[in-house]
């Protein structure tokens, strides 16, 4: 699935490997609009595929999280001021699940994560104007993280996000990447 997607701010180190996608971010990567920190970054990371509205994306993530905003995981787009980004976070000294939904301002949600951060799957549907956002340990099993108002678009891109706000190098490997049809499942379906 990595063959049909295209970078936004392309890192210095990245392959398309056998087992999916290795990327190194760059020094002072991020994603984040205005609010708190008073800032607008749109320096990290973002391997990107369209996709059309209805749609259901997943994708498996390891990486080591070593300093302070190191993340990984998934993004919707819309442009640059219309997003999400989703993964683990390093925050306060522990690897935290994390979304940062961006309508015009970024808002940013935290909780623990209830296994290996350093290996993790996370899934993203969009439809009908509302967005889901699931996360699981295994693959298998998909607790609910963040159901949100998501703008209504034709077309969309989704796919893999890393960035370093405080340094350069967190190593990832992403792989699993699948983008299909909505799955339609009931709110608390966890398959």
């Amino acid at each position: 699935m990595f063959e049909h997607c295209c970078w936004l701010n392309e890192p210095d180190q990245w392959a398309l490997v056998p087992e999916g996608l290795t990327a190194t971010t760059n020094h002072a990567t991020d994603f984040w609009r205005e609010t708190h920190y008073g800032f607008t970054r749109n320096s990290g990371h973002f391997f990107g595929r369209e996709a059309l509205e209805g749609f259901t994306a997943s994708l498996r993530v390891r990486a080591r999280y070593d300093s302070l905003y190191d993340q990984a995981g998934i993004m919707v787009r819309l442009d640059d001021a219309t997003w999400i980004k989703a993964g683990i976070e390093l925050s306060d000294g522990e690897a935290l699940l994390g979304s940062v939904l961006t309508i015009g301002q970024s808002d940013w949600a935290t909780g623990p994560f209830r296994g290996d951060a350093s290996d993790f799957w996370i899934r993203v549907t969009v439809d009908r104007g509302v967005l889901r956002l699931q996360a699981s340990t295994d693959g298998r099993r998909w607790p609910l993280v963040r159901l949100c108002p998501f703008p209504v678009a034709a077309r969309y891109a989704v796919g893999p996000m890393c960035c370093t706000p405080e340094r350069a190098g967190l190593e990832v490997l992403f792989s699993d990447f699948t983008v299909t049809t909505s799955t339609g499942r009931a709110l608390h379906d966890l398959s």
